[in-house]
């Protein structure tokens, strides 16, 4: 069966075809995965609604993920639209226009459905003898969710933070490159959804940590020294606690907007990569933390390039919604 997951984010689109196998468990076969960024969180932290150019810059490419599934003949369609829809008071207008040019119903999923999805992303390609539990985090733009299950793919708990690589810019980290009192304020907010996040998740039960989304695949790419994105060489990767902070703390204090674009970083994620450093960092401290006082103490986190897309293909394929393309 082919399939496609779409997973609309606050900073990025995304699409995802691919063929399912018909023996169980077997991963899915790329088609076709792609990304870009536009923005349509731009603003929704502060305004509580979608802008006009960014709901064009959307939908336009909506309208180019569209007729990728028809020329690739998808038979079911799953579209996700994340953090930013869940704010905008105005979102009617964006699901008719996704409606519109796709034929399917889009889901508004709670940031628990995020989480869970991104959960069943990740674990999907697991190797065998994965440490259990673990904790999945999904660091996207305006949310970061946080689902901790088994190697099996059950989840346990699940929680989403409103804390994200936009958001966090857009509230805290607007000098380039930020002021120390811009990053203080900015940790607080992220510890602050951390100590919330606490009350739903245990994190001290984790005995590995899988990040996921575009600044955890960036801060590896920077970590393993790359000059281009090699995603091959990304997904699977183990970072240390010390090659996380060292790198993060990089991105945070790097004026990205004057000095330019590194060769494996989307130049749509350059305003707001050290927000989403900052984030992933405090995120990883904490997890360390809680874990070793439990008295098993993660040393590394692998990053994964599998995650919400791979969940929402497998709804797809689950739960089949052909689209009138």
């Amino acid at each position: 069966m082919r399939v496609a997951g779409i997973d609309c984010g606050t900073n990025t689109i995304r699409l995802l075809i691919a063929d399912v196998p018909g023996e169980a468990g077997a991963p899915l076969a790329d088609v076709v995965r792609e990304m870009e960024v536009v923005r349509l969180g731009q603003g929704v932290d502060r305004t509580g609604q979608f802008d006009p150019q960014a709901l064009e810059r959307t939908l336009v490419m909506v309208d180019r993920f569209a007729a990728q599934c028809r020329e690739h003949g998808v038979e079911s369609v799953r579209f996700a639209a994340t953090s930013a829809t869940r704010d905008a008071s105005n979102r009617a207008q964006f699901i008719d226009g996704v409606r519109e040019r796709l034929g399917v119903e889009p889901q508004v999923i709670t940031g628990e459905q995020e989480a869970a999805a991104s959960f069943s992303g990740a674990i999907s390609v697991l190797p065998a003898g994965a440490p259990s539990p673990l904790i999945a985090v999904d660091l996207g733009g305006g949310s970061t969710e946080l689902a901790l299950g088994t190697a099996e793919g059950e989840v346990l708990a699940a929680f989403s933070m409103n804390v994200g690589s936009v958001r966090m810019r857009e509230r805290h980290l607007v000098s380039d490159p930020p002021t120390a009192a811009e990053v203080a304020a900015a940790r607080a907010d992220v510890n602050a959804a951390l100590d919330e996040a606490e009350a739903h998740v245990d994190l001290a039960a984790a005995r590995g940590v899988i990040g996921l989304a575009g600044t955890v695949t960036t801060v590896t790419a920077q970590a393993l020294g790359l000059d281009s994105y090699q995603p091959q060489r990304i997904h699977g990767a183990q970072l240390s606690l010390e090659q996380i902070e060292e790198t993060c703390e990089w991105f945070i204090a790097a004026p990205f907007e004057k000095g330019g674009t590194p060769g494996y970083m989307h130049p749509g994620r350059v305003d707001v990569i050290g927000a989403g450093a900052l984030v992933w960092e405090e995120v990883v401290k904490r997890i360390a933390a809680r874990t070793a006082q439990a008295g098993h103490p993660i040393t590394h986190v692998v990053t994964s390039e599998h995650d919400i897309l791979d969940g929402l293909a497998l709804w797809a394929a689950r739960e089949p919604q052909a689209p009138q393309l």
